[in-house]
């Protein structure tokens, strides 16, 4: 698979961990991140800003195989995420969106992304707005909401996406399951429902299908588990598995990112 990834990149600073430490990440970057570690090939295309945190985000996201040729360097700052670490468990804070704020995809972006499998932005990357013209574009479009498929970003971008992905702390309910249906009856092919240690549910526009989770023997922080799923999921459905198996690709993804310490 040739993922690009646009949008959000945002640096996750912990104040309380080591004096302050600023770790690489933003879902879209973290989706690029890891569909290189499973084999696939994959571009990150947004703006940084001239601070020492943009330095560090982009020579990360190049460390890691991602073609950063279409990363854009802007005077201000780079996104920021406080974070707290509590039992394992991720706290997120105050976010400053810096030099996201206005962000759009220029022409020569979208005929870069032309190039690929599949374009995936979430709901901060500010470009669900554009997501009409890629799909005009003949481009498979992924779009994350988060815990927010209800929001005007959302709301803007799911009827040109094929591949929608939201995350729910209730699991398997039937108000989620009637939500998904409203989603996809708006035009995606697949909606995707992430839950946690609970699995994922998956709706094709006719019939669910259900992934429990790969067991976790060392699990260290959940930062970047969703970001993972997504970029295992798509890899597979791409490639021609089944819905279940691209949602086994997801789980297994998330497992490994659940090992070490910061996104990845």
């Amino acid at each position: 698979m040739k993922l690009a990834a646009v949008g959000s990149n945002c640096i996750d600073y912990y104040e309380k961990l080591e004096g302050g430490k600023a770790f690489p990440g933003g879902g879209p970057v973290n989706m690029a991140v890891y569909t290189v570690r499973m084999g696939g090939e994959a571009a990150y295309i947004g703006p940084v800003g001239n601070d020492e945190f943009g330095q560090i985000m982009k020579e990360a996201i190049a460390s890691k195989g991602v073609d950063i040729s279409h990363l854009s360097v802007r005077t201000g700052k780079t996104a920021v995420t406080q974070v707290d670490l509590i039992n394992g468990e991720r706290i997120l804070g105050d976010y400053d969106e810096g030099v996201l704020a206005d962000y759009r995809l220029t022409e020569e972006d979208i005929d870069f992304i032309k190039g690929y499998d599949v374009v995936v932005c979430d709901l901060w990357g500010k470009v669900g707005g554009q997501f009409r013209e890629l799909k005009e574009c003949g481009i498979m479009t992924a779009f994350d909401c988060a815990t927010e498929p209800d929001v005007l970003e959302s709301q803007t971008a799911i009827p040109y996406t094929d591949y929608v992905f939201f995350s729910v702390d209730d699991g398997d309910t039937s108000e989620n399951r009637e939500l998904m249906k409203s989603i996809c009856a708006k035009g995606p092919r697949l909606v995707i429902c992430m839950m946690g240690e609970k699995g994922s549910l998956c709706y094709d526009g006719n019939d669910f299908h259900s992934f429990g989770i790969v067991p976790c023997d060392n699990f260290v922080d959940s930062m970047g588990a969703g970001d993972s799923y997504i970029a295992g999921f798509l890899k597979g459905i791409t490639e021609g598995n089944t819905i279940e198996q691209a949602m086994e690709m997801g789980a297994q993804n998330a497992t490994e990112t659940l090992k070490y310490f910061g996104a990845w």
